[in-house]
């Protein structure tokens, strides 16, 4: 863990190269994500879902939010990639749907019930793709060509930094 309180599981590099092994631990990073969440938020109460994490943070409640707000949209654009020739995918505005009523106000529960099920589907897909389905390219308008193998990697990540955004919290806070 970092001491800074926006990356508190690090900032992101992407490997220089992708192994099986690699790859395995991504995907496990990914499936356990539901169930680490759960942990964090678990026995909090409503005002503290409404804490934010640091200083001109998201709320507790919002990270949950964001997360099964980014990770279906990481996960619809993975079978995009797998099913067609270098799709496009559409950006969206992350901080903006974080401010919506669903995201600033609704029961944690309908996202963790989201990850849930995504998330064992999302790493099902994922454990059948050969290193040549990894390889598959999506282009996003604003950061150009990706491929699979990045993309889990980076969604490993994404699990582990926003999970760590509010255990972090919860260290703090000594809830």
């Amino acid at each position: 863990m970092t001491t800074d309180p926006r990356f508190p599981a690090g900032k992101f590099h992407a490997p220089d190269s992708y192994t099986d092994a690699s790859r395995a631990a991504a995907v496990a990073a990914i499936a356990a994500l539901p169930a680490n969440v759960r942990k964090a938020v678990s026995g909090l109460s409503d005002t503290q879902l409404d804490t934010p994490y640091r200083d001109g943070g998201w709320t507790v409640r919002q990270v949950v939010h964001h997360l099964a707000d980014s990770h279906a949209n990481a996960y619809i654009r993975m079978k995009f990639a797998r099913t067609e020739d270098k799709p496009t995918v559409k950006p969206y505005d992350e901080a903006v749907w974080a401010e919506l009523p669903d995201a600033k106000t609704g029961d944690v529960e309908w996202s963790l019930s989201i990850l849930d099920g995504m998330h064992a589907r999302w790493s099902t897909l994922l454990r059948s793709f050969s290193a040549a389905e990894f390889a598959r390219v999506w282009v996003h308008p604003e950061y150009g060509e990706r491929n699979l193998d990045w993309m889990t990697e980076i969604y490993a990540w994404h699990s582990r930094h926003h999970t760590a955004h509010i255990t972090e919290l919860r260290k703090k806070k000594d809830w």
